[in-house]
């Protein structure tokens, strides 16, 4: 699952909440529940550390500690098993005065496979993993090849996996003479091909089908990357994917590694135009079909009601709970949404028409 827009405004809402709750003793419960871990073996654990919660001296201490694991264990008896990437569970008293009860409980299912089991008791809800988890955003498919290796790898979030890798049998290059070395190029050339072949049908399997990879990232050392990545090899909806051509000096893990390091402009680039077009195509509509837009909090809202908005776009600086409120109701009509960064001129443009702008799918008079 790819981290959108919308997906990302409601985590960054829901952490900026967990970071909020603050408590003045050592009770606040963060479980982290691997994908593919045993829902039993996590309960018998917090079952555990429900008997070790006894000898706790402070009586409140003890009661708010109980308090949430119990509540962290009633909510797991509603899974017959952890879902596909894990979980992450949050329990504590929240109440602001002390002396007071309020225990809370957040499940978590976070956009890509949980590695890592953890039970930290603190002062403080740990979120550490959730933050590196949560602001995955689309997968970027990843090749490096060269004459002799070739990688293929996908990037989410900060994580590189290295998927397949294909080692090649071309031999280098000839010093011989005369027709026995124009015949030894064409051989080699046709090795090559065979090769890049190769490599091709293997990225082709990974990506093709594959709705989370929204572009792709082609590197290498020398110009066997360019020769691969402008040849006839990938399908053609993958060559369409090729955001970028990098020089790199390395093959395998490391090669993944550095072909990521050296393309962050390029997805920061990405992110960036995919708001870009967004605010660009209402200023089209804006220009061209002026009944079609909507701009300004109440004529949104006006259209909001009336179920007439086919992209809603905030501006980051617009409010955040009205920005919950109106997506939610812009979702049950079935619309999209965008969170606008003001960092770029588009951004602003739409901050200076009131933060909040709206495509409609009719005029609404």
């Amino acid at each position: 699952m790819s981290m959108n827009s919308k997906d990302r405004f409601k985590m960054k809402k829901l952490l900026s909440e967990l970071e909020s709750h603050r408590a003045r003793h050592t009770e606040l419960i963060s479980v982290y529940v691997p994908s593919g871990y045993s829902v039993d073996k996590i309960k018998q654990q917090l079952s555990g550390e429900a008997g070790t919660a006894r000898n706790i001296k402070s009586s409140t201490t003890r009661k708010n500690v109980s308090d949430a694991l119990e509540k962290m264990l009633r909510a797991l008896g509603e899974y017959k098993q952890t879902p596909p990437n894990g979980l992450a569970l949050f329990a504590g008293n929240i109440a602001e005065r002390e002396g007071q009860s309020d225990v809370q409980i957040w499940e978590i299912e976070p956009v890509s496979p949980l590695k890592t089991k953890i039970y930290r008791c603190d002062q403080t809800f740990f979120l550490e993993p959730l933050r590196a988890y949560i602001t995955v955003k689309e997968a970027y498919g990843l090749i490096v090849i060269d004459r002799q290796e070739g990688n293929i790898g996908i990037l989410k979030g900060k994580a590189i996996i290295m998927i397949k890798s294909l080692h090649s049998v071309v031999p280098g290059e000839t010093k011989a003479g005369g027709q026995s070395a124009a015949r030894f190029s064409r051989v080699r050339e046709g090795m090559l091909k065979d090769f890049f072949k190769q490599v091709a049908d293997a990225a082709n399997k990974q990506f093709l089908d594959n709705p989370e990879i929204k572009a792709i990232l082609v590197g290498g050392p020398g110009p066997n990357k360019e020769n691969f990545a402008n040849g006839n090899f990938l399908f053609t909806a993958l060559k369409d994917k090729i955001i970028g051509i990098v020089d790199i000096g390395y093959t395998g893990k490391q090669g993944l590694e550095e072909l990521v390091a050296k393309s962050e402009d390029i997805l920061a680039q990405e992110e960036i135009m995919k708001e870009k077009l967004a605010v660009n195509k209402f200023m089209d509509m804006l220009a061209k079909k002026p009944t079609f837009s909507a701009y300004g909090e109440e004529e949104v809202r006006k259209a909001l009601e009336m179920g007439a908005i086919d992209t809603l776009l905030f501006s980051e600086d617009f409010n955040e709970e009205k920005i919950d409120e109106m997506s939610e109701r812009c979702e049950e009509f079935k619309g999209e949404w965008l969170v606008i960064s003001t960092d770029t001129k588009e951004g602003v443009v739409l901050k200076n028409l009131g933060e909040i702008a709206a495509i409609l799918r009719y005029p609404i008079g």
